[in-house]
């Protein structure tokens, strides 16, 4: 049997297509934070009882300062690492926020 020609082109054809895919995703800037990052939850008591909304997460995170704001709900599973950028908020089956921390 020999080699058809098309297979040939076909490899290095899907490999640029493939690393040119890959170079976008790596060539895209991270979000920018304000402030240093890290997370402050000592302020942000109010938002226990209230809808986990947009507009209530974009709030927690210009107040808490925190480079990540991670929504856990009830079915989540989440890790047990620490991070000082990070607030979790807490949501229960019907969208409200039971609890805000900086974990």
């Amino acid at each position: 049997m020999t080699p058809r020609p098309l297979n040939l082109l076909l490899v290095p054809a899907t490999a640029v297509l493939l690393a040119t895919g890959l170079g976008g995703c790596l060539s895209t800037p991270g979000p920018t934070v304000a402030g240093d990052g890290r997370c402050s939850d000592t302020q942000l008591q109010w938002a226990v009882g209230q809808p986990g909304n947009e507009a209530n997460m974009r709030r927690l995170a210009r107040e808490s300062g925190a480079g990540l704001v991670n929504p856990i709900g009830p079915a989540t599973i989440v890790s047990r690492d620490i991070r000082q950028d990070r607030l979790r908020v807490y949501l229960d089956a019907g969208n409200t926020i039971t609890a805000v921390r900086c974990e």
